[in-house]
Parts: structure tokens; C-alpha cells; sequence
């Protein structure tokens, strides 16, 4: 859509509040160059510019900026990345030792003293041992299980540890209520 100035070739003038009023463009001589824009301001201040681009410090200010930004921003994208990662393979890894606590307690196998093996979570292996030691205040057996991971070249482990009683330890009927005191 044209307006009424570009239809017309006049000058606009006034206020910005008032009525525009507009004035015939004087025809232009040999010496004088026509004005490609005319900026009205709020005062009726006229501003013409013939030309309007960046200059080369302009350009290679913003390319310094870009040179500076663009490395900073992909880094910390990548250590987000590398966290998330890391966080779910943690997350997996701890199921792993869970999973491998939980069976050893259930099938029984609490006296072994260290066994080690792979168990596979997705698309990932989880190697994985277990310890079993006396613990040093009861007649209780810690078990420790710990899964190593790598996440991009960086090698991480997590553990997990728990308490049994040894097999045998736990009387088969134990008193369901407390004998009464006379």
C-alpha cells in the first residue's frame, strides 16, 4: 500500500499531535541529490538521509562479540550435555547396584565374600563387585556394592551399601507379643 506521500512526491510538516499538511517537493536541480527518506520528528524538525548502512568497526565489533559469545555458549552447552548424561547414567548405575543387593540378600548368597560381574541398562554396560565384611559393631555383614561408568572418556563409580544378618542369626520363631511381667 502507497501513501500518500510516495503518490503525491509531497513533504510532510507540522506537529505529530496536529494535522499534517503537506508541501510539493521543489524540483530538484542539477547540483542538489533527492532524499531517498524524510524523517518527520515530533517538532516538525525534518532529517533526511540519503543512506542508512553499518560501517566496517560496526561490523567487525559485532564479529568480535560473535567470536567471543559463540565459543562461551557452546561450552556451556556442552557442560549441560555432559550433566545430564552423567546424571542419568548415575541414576542407572545405582539401579544396577540396587537390583544386585536386593537379588544376593533374596537368593541367600550373603557369605560370599567378593563377586563381581557386567549387567547391561539400555545400550550400556555397568560392571559392578561386591564386597562382604563383618561389621566392626554387631554381628551384622556390610555389603558393599559399587558399578563403574564412563561418561565421555571420564571413568565414575557409585556404591551401594547395606547391612544383613548372617544366615542363622535370626532365630526361626522369635515371641510375637512380650511375656507378661507378674
Amino acid at each position: 500500500m502507497r501513501t500518500d506521500a510516495e503518490m503525491f512526491g509531497s513533504r510532510w510538516s507540522g506537529l505529530a499531535s496536529s494535522r499534517l499538511v503537506a508541501e510539493p517537493l521543489p524540483a530538484p536541480t542539477e547540483r542538489e541529490a533527492v532524499p531517498l527518506r524524510v524523517q518527520t520528528s515530533g517538532l516538525g524538525s525534518r532529517r533526511s538521509t540519503a543512506h542508512t548502512a553499518f560501517t566496517l568497526v560496526e561490523v567487525l565489533a559485532a564479529l568480535l562479540m560473535m567470536a567471543i559469545i559463540i565459543p562461551v555458549a557452546m561450552e556451556g552447552m556442552s557442560v549441560a550435555s555432559r550433566a545430564g548424561v552423567l546424571g542419568q547414567r548415575k541414576a542407572a548405575a545405582m539401579r544396577v547396584a540396587e537390583r544386585i543387593l536386593n537379588e544376593t540378600i533374596v537368593m541367600g548368597d550373603t557369605q560370599q565374600s567378593s563377586s563381581s560381574g557386567t549387567i547391561a541398562d539400555g545400550d550400556t554396560q555397568y560392571p559392578w563387585t561386591m564386597r562382604t565384611e563383618t561389621w566392626p559393631e554387631d554381628s551384622m555383614l556390610q555389603m558393599t556394592v559399587t558399578v563403574t561408568f564412563t561418561v565421555q572418556g571420564n571413568p565414575y563409580d557409585v556404591s551401594a551399601t547395606t547391612l544383613v544378618a548372617p544366615i542363622g542369626a535370626i532365630p526361626d520363631e522369635a515371641p510375637a507379643t512380650p511375656a507378661p511381667s507378674s
